[in-house]
Formats: C-alpha cells, sequence, structure tokens
C-alpha cells in the first residue's frame, strides 16, 4: 500500500471526520465540495475537530494543528483530484447524486486513483459501472465519531479486484482504524445491518406519536446501559441522512409510515435548520442536551 494522497469527496459531518482522522495518520488530504460555501463549513467542522481530538484522546496542540495543516480544500474536483492514491465518497446518500458524481470522477481521476464509497445504506454495485473503473471500485465506511469509534467496512463488490481490496485494508489499519473485510455485498455492511433498524424503529415509535423523543430515548438507555439513545445518535449522523434513508425508503417500497417520517423529518426538523449536532439542534439541543443532564434516567 502505497498511498500518499487522499481526497475526501463530500465535506459534511462523517467527510470532515475521515478527512481529519486520516490528516492525523500523516497522510495529505484533499477536501472536495461542490462550492467554496461548503467548504468554510467544512472548515469550522474541522477546527472543533482538534478541540475533539485534544479532549478525547489527549494529543497536544501541535499534533492537532500539523495534521490540519496537511488538509487542503478545492471546489474543482479535476484539481482536487489530480495527484489523488484514492478518493473516499462521502457525498449524500441519493442514488442519482451518486451516479452522478461517479461518472464525473471517473472522467477525471488519474488511471491509479481508487475510488470509495462511505455509503451507510448503498452497495457499491449500484455504481460501479459509473465509476468506468469497476475493478478499482469498493465500499469503506466508517462509524461516526471514528476517532473514538474506530471501526472501518471494507466491502468489495464482484468486481472488486482483490490487490485493490486488500490496499485498502491496509490504509485503514494505517489511518487507525480496526479493518474490517466484508468479503460479499451486504446492504448496511455488519455495523449498519445491526443498527438500522433499532434508528428506523425509535423513529417510527416517534412518527406513531407512541412516545416522545426523552421516552424512547431513555427506555433504550436504562434497558440496555447504553450511552445514547437512537434519537440522539441521529443528531449525530445529521437529521439529513436520517431524511434521505426515510425517503429512499418510502418511494422503494411504498410504505406510508416512512412517507410520514420523510415528511416529519423535512417539516418539523430540515426546513426549520435543525439538523443535529452539527447546527446545535436535532432532537435535542446542544451543546447540552438534556439526555446528559443528571437524573434524566430517574423518575
Amino acid at each position: 500500500m502505497n498511498f500518499k494522497n487522499i481526497t475526501v469527496a463530500g465535506s459534511g459531518v462523517l467527510g470532515s471526520q475521515i478527512a481529519y482522522q486520516t490528516a492525523f495518520k500523516g497522510f495529505q488530504v484533499t477536501v472536495y465540495d461542490i462550492n467554496n460555501e461548503a467548504l468554510e463549513r467544512a472548515k469550522d467542522r474541522l477546527v472543533n475537530l482538534k478541540h475533539r481530538y485534544q479532549e478525547d484522546l489527549g494529543v497536544n496542540v501541535t499534533e492537532v494543528n500539523d495534521a490540519y495543516n496537511r488538509i487542503s480544500f478545492c471546489s474543482d474536483l479535476a484539481k482536487a483530484v489530480a495527484d489523488a492514491d484514492l478518493v473516499i465518497e462521502a457525498v449524500p446518500e441519493v442514488v442519482q447524486i451518486k451516479t452522478d458524481f461517479y461518472k464525473h470522477l471517473g472522467q477525471v481521476a488519474p488511471v491509479k486513483t481508487i475510488f470509495a464509497t462511505n455509503s451507510s445504506t448503498l452497495l457499491p454495485s449500484q455504481f460501479a459501472e459509473a465509476t468506468g473503473r469497476p475493478e478499482s471500485f469498493l465500499a469503506l465506511h466508517f462509524a461516526n465519531e471514528i476517532w473514538k469509534n474506530n471501526t472501518a467496512e471494507i466491502m468489495k463488490h464482484p468486481g472488486t479486484d482483490m490487490k485493490v481490496f486488500n490496499e485498502v485494508v491496509e490504509f485503514a489499519k494505517a489511518i487507525g482504524m480496526v479493518a474490517l473485510p466484508l468479503y460479499k455485498e451486504q446492504p448496511g455492511y455488519i455495523l449498519n445491518s445491526l443498527l438500522v433498524p433499532l434508528l428506523e424503529a425509535a423513529q417510527l415509535l416517534l412518527v406513531k406519536e407512541v412516545a416522545d423523543v426523552e421516552t424512547i430515548d431513555k427506555t433504550w438507555m436504562i434497558a440496555t446501559k447504553a450511552p445514547q439513545g437512537p434519537l440522539a445518535i441521529l443528531d449525530v449522523v445529521g437529521i439529513n441522512t436520517a431524511y434521505n434513508i426515510g425517503r429512499a425508503k418510502a418511494e422503494a417500497t411504498g410504505d406510508q409510515e416512512f412517507k410520514k417520517l420523510a415528511d416529519k423529518l423535512k417539516t418539523e426538523y430540515i426546513d426549520k435548520g435543525k439538523l443535529g449536532v452539527a447546527t446545535g439542534e436535532g432532537f435535542y439541543t446542544y451543546p447540552n442536551p438534556s439526555y446528559l443532564e443528571e437524573g434524566f434516567l430517574k423518575g
């Protein structure tokens, strides 16, 4: 594995985390997004990550600043990938957006460049042909807050070259992840095969008005000793991601409950700027959500 230059395409919550973790481990990283406004927001996220690394990992100011200084920003895709050994795609969970992105990427990236999708729910085989280089394409999925939850699921599709697969496994290890190889496609990988049903169940309880946000989360936290409930987890993931997944499921299945869910997330959260932790409000208000308050799990 001779990767040196990594491009992260998509500078949202997880894209920014992937970029910073990769830079923290010594790689040169380019963050690509569609315009400079998006990149300015990414810079704010990355500056905040410097503080999180110091708090959570006990590293010093020099280390976090050095990591940030290994990151550059670009809104021109051809320039962003001009010397990339690996492109990690973290654009929205919308099939057409990803398909269009890969068609463009395949035209401008060097022949050497390997492509990896960080999609949470979509399969690499859905986009393999659009890349123009299916043998050099696979999935590389990270858990949120990757500096602490350091898993990397590497999933091939039937056309992925095993040499490429093994190189990406080694890259995952090189950026401090526990590499988890998946040799067959599985929607949701391992983590989301376990997690997504929980998050969907919690959202459907909410949309059916079975219980409120705090009661749903409190139930899970007390019963399992988990530090967060499912709706608090969704605030970290981002309400936009939950909406895109819910809308896609509604369109694919015709399930009216998921349509109601997508409508609720859009009108009551997204349209009001409540996107989760990133904007300071989602199901909870940050930086001091009620589920962290003393006594939340009592009475």
